[in-house]
């Protein structure tokens, strides 16, 4: 995003909230303390709740030392400037901006609808807003020098994804945005291990991600799947570093921030890290008895994606699920069934149904509809020799080859990234207020014309689900 367009986000998501205050008739000298305890380089003056001056280090050490006047003689409110420069909460960043080169200072007061005091925002802020650019932040990426380096970009990384939320950047641009930055963490995260610790690492294996990281679609709240997969002919004493590399590498993702997988789906674990005849072994047993287990694990292993490593060992592993399952319309079928067990949570007359209990008047937008179109697109994808891995790039896909009608796939694409949309915000909200983001999005913080378009995704997913069961003769879903 060109820095020009973070100047016209608004003041009030970027002033800093917590401000020290102090009266007019308070004595300088506790003022100047107050400075100095807190570590901070001025103070807004209020009376009344609303602010009427400010006094700065610069009034200290011009108005007071260098004119040798005895600070214990005074007040703040012989020193202060009054009136105060001030910009509204709701006033644009390039407006601060434009105050702050016109009054040559420093800091704006920043006001509440009725003049009182809501924050203070320094030109540092607007700074480091107009530098939140990914550019900016891959390059730094690529030249992290330690671990804890990539966990305060890992951070930050969340970081951007808030502040893009509101500028106005396309879904698909974001949710790609968010894939490229994780990658390129876990990539730095391999580099910095190869040349550490395990310099001496074989070149023969391959670190693969799965499921959501596997198509590129991660957001806010996604944990780690992942795999690997390894030459059959290394020696032992190899297969036993990768071992330790592995738990390693997966320790290290964990403390940089990216949660574990609950599963276990992780390459730290035996059964998520072979040679590739043993996972031709592994994928034969899922194929031959599709057990809702097996056709969990192949369903997401079949998203899986290369980060680092041999691309040859992913290749073949792609080649091997694809020529099991291309026209393998009994297992497909399975994994039709699994998916028609996600009920769109349309009622009489498409109102939309929310959960009851615990999470009563919400919906979880991964089951309501997010997990349908993801899997009935990766299940005609394997059907049909498509070799994308992205939801969006296989709708495409399928749509050149006429398995879908070019409506039918601009439906879905707009109901996928609807969802998507919708479950991103829900989160970046979540994590602004403090608390915990998950997948559900309450109904209450919808507009009428946000409803509207939830219903529609939810229609099309609907609609979808029912088209997947025809085709694979499952009969009607609700």
């Amino acid at each position: 995003m060109p820095d020009l367009n973070a100047l016209f986000l608004t003041v009030g998501n970027y002033c800093r909230r917590e401000v020290i205050t102090c009266s007019t008739s308070d004595r300088l000298t506790d003022a100047a303390a107050t400075m100095q305890n807190r570590n901070i380089s001025s103070l807004v003056v209020c009376s009344g709740g609303n602010p009427i001056g400010i006094l700065t280090d610069r009034d200290l050490r011009n108005k007071v030392v260098a004119q040798g006047i005895d600070p214990g003689t005074l007040s703040v409110a012989d020193v202060m400037n009054s009136p105060v420069i001030t910009i509204s909460e709701d006033d644009y960043l390039f407006e601060a901006l434009h105050l702050i080169s016109r009054h040559r200072i420093h800091r704006l007061v920043v006001t509440g609808p009725v003049g009182e005091l809501a924050g203070i925002i320094t030109d540092s802020d607007i700074l480091r807003v107009q530098t939140l650019s990914p550019q900016q932040l891959i390059r730094e990426i690529e030249e992290a020098p330690t671990v804890d380096d990539l966990k305060g970009l890992h951070q930050r990384v969340q970081g951007l994804v808030q502040h893009l939320i509101g500028t106005g950047v396309h879904i698909r641009d974001l949710v790609r945005l968010i894939a490229h930055l994780n990658d390129r963490v876990v990539i730095r995260l391999i580099d910095l291990l190869r040349a550490g610790r395990f310099a001496g690492l074989t070149v023969q294996c391959s670190f693969l991600v799965l499921g959501s990281e596997g198509r590129g679609e991660q957001t806010l709240t996604t944990d780690q799947d992942n795999a690997l997969v390894y030459a059959d002919d290394l020696a032992a004493v190899e297969v036993h570093q990768l071992e330790e590399f592995s738990r390693v590498l997966i320790d290290s993702l964990i403390d940089i921030g990216v949660p574990s997988c609950p599963g276990g789906t992780m390459a730290k674990n035996e059964q998520w890290r072979r040679s590739l005849s043993q996972w031709h072994s592994v994928l034969d047993r899922w194929f031959s008895t599709p057990t809702p287990e097996h056709i969990i694990n192949l369903s997401m292993f079949s998203d899986l994606r290369i980060l680092s490593g041999d691309p040859l060992l992913e290749l073949a592993l792609k080649k091997y699920i694809n020529g099991r399952l291309q026209g393998n319309e009994i297992y497909l079928g399975h994994m039709v069934a699994n998916l028609l067990r996600f009920a769109v949570p349309l009622g009489w007359f498409g109102k939309i149904k929310t959960e009851k209990g615990e999470h009563a008047g919400q919906i979880d937008l991964k089951r309501a509809g997010i997990f349908t179109i993801t899997e009935g697109a990766k299940i005609l994808a394997l059907a049909h020799g498509v070799q994308e891995t992205g939801t969006a790039q296989r709708i495409e896909r399928l749509s050149e080859q006429g398995v879908l009608a070019q409506k039918e796939a601009d439906d879905l694409t707009a109901s996928f990234y609807a969802l998507v949309h919708f479950r991103l915000r829900t989160q970046v909200d979540a994590m602004s207020a403090g608390r915990q983001p998950d997948n559900r999005i309450r109904l209450t913080e919808l507009n009428r014309m946000e409803l509207e378009r939830l219903k529609a995704a939810l229609e099309g997913v609907r609609s979808f689900q029912g088209d997947m069961g025809r085709r694979y003769r499952l009969g009607q879903t609700m």
